[in-house]
């Protein structure tokens, strides 16, 4: 399973083979100006990834009908070249300063065929609480802390084979897959295959089509996808 930064690397490569026009940073190390602004857990599978790219102005066309044909000829390009298990579901040209916000997320947890009788009582006793709190360790070595979860779960649903946590997630935080795992006292070897993401909620907005703006001298613009990395 290919890591968030693999997946990256993925998608610039096959850019450049579809020759869609990319937009490189300036400076002395230039770099496509890509991104996913939804970093995927470690050993979580994605079925709804979003790709951000910013594009030369010459990639856009002034109508919808350019603009259609413009996504199609993109959408085609790259399928060709990404490898297996990597499916291109649509591609959208949108304005420059477009912003993508994630706002709310599934996990998809495969239960084998012995379900824990307690299971469902468990899910049931998390969900009626006021506050679930998790210890969570810090990417950066430093102490661990005591962080509620709670307002993270919207619903947890237990349906045949699967284990379906709904979660919102975004400038706040998120709940984390092991503390799922936790909450609900199940083991990664509890699990009849990996856990998936899917059914992303984005907020977007500034997404009808404008022409390019100019670059600034500096080259100091982004776009504002939302990346950023949250506990």
């Amino acid at each position: 399973m290919l890591s968030h930064a693999e997946m990256s690397r993925v998608f610039q490569r096959a850019c450049a083979r579809a020759s869609i026009p990319v937009r490189y940073s300036e400076g002395f190390n230039p770099h496509p100006r890509l991104s996913l602004p939804l970093p995927r857990p470690v050993g979580v599978e994605s079925e709804d990834e979003l790709l951000v790219a910013r594009l030369c102005e010459a990639a856009t066309g002034p109508s919808s009908a350019d603009r259609a044909e413009q996504e199609t000829a993109m959408m085609q390009a790259l399928a060709e070249q990404l490898p297996e298990g990597i499916e291109v579901l649509s591609v959208t040209l949108a304005a420059s300063n477009a912003s993508f916000q994630p706002r709310s997320a599934e996990y998809v947890l495969p239960i084998g065929i012995a379900v824990d009788p307690g299971l469902a009582q468990r899910i049931a006793g998390v969900m009626a609480r006021e506050h679930c709190m998790v210890e969570r360790a810090s990417s950066d070595r430093k102490a661990a802390r005591c962080i509620d979860v709670r307002p993270f779960l919207r619903s947890i649903r237990l349906e045949p084979g699967k284990l379906i946590v709904e979660h919102t997630t975004g400038e706040a935080g998120s709940i984390r897959v092991d503390e799922i795992l936790r909450l609900l006292d199940l083991r990664m070897e509890d699990l009849a295959g990996p856990v998936r993401r899917g059914h992303v909620v984005w907020e977007t907005n500034k997404l009808e089509y404008a022409p390019q703006e100019p670059r600034s001298a500096s080259g100091a613009e982004e776009i504002e996808d939302g990346t950023r990395d949250v506990d």
